[in-house]
């Protein structure tokens, strides 16, 4: 992760394969769009949707519209899985 803290101390969820999570799609994801439902999450959880370029704003919308999206922030700023 870079320097800055772009998650402003928030614990995202490792990723794996970097696959757009939008249903049918199968691209590689350019994005990460952490978020949680307050109901469920303590407020430092951020789950993480990965999205292409082409889904981005529909996922975040979909989120949105939930109250659940936090922020979006490129691949290379989320940890990874390690096998």
């Amino acid at each position: 992760m870079s320097g800055i803290d772009v998650l402003g101390g928030a614990t995202p969820d490792a990723v794996g394969d970097l696959v757009c999570s939008a249903k049918g799609c199968r691209d590689e994801a350019r994005w990460g769009l952490l978020w949680n439902n307050p109901k469920i999450h303590t407020p430092e959880r951020r789950k993480v949707w990965l999205a292409c370029d082409a889904h981005r704003e529909h996922l975040e919308t979909f989120l949105g519209a939930r109250s659940f999206w936090r922020t979006t922030v490129p691949v290379a700023e989320l940890p990874r899985i390690v096998p």
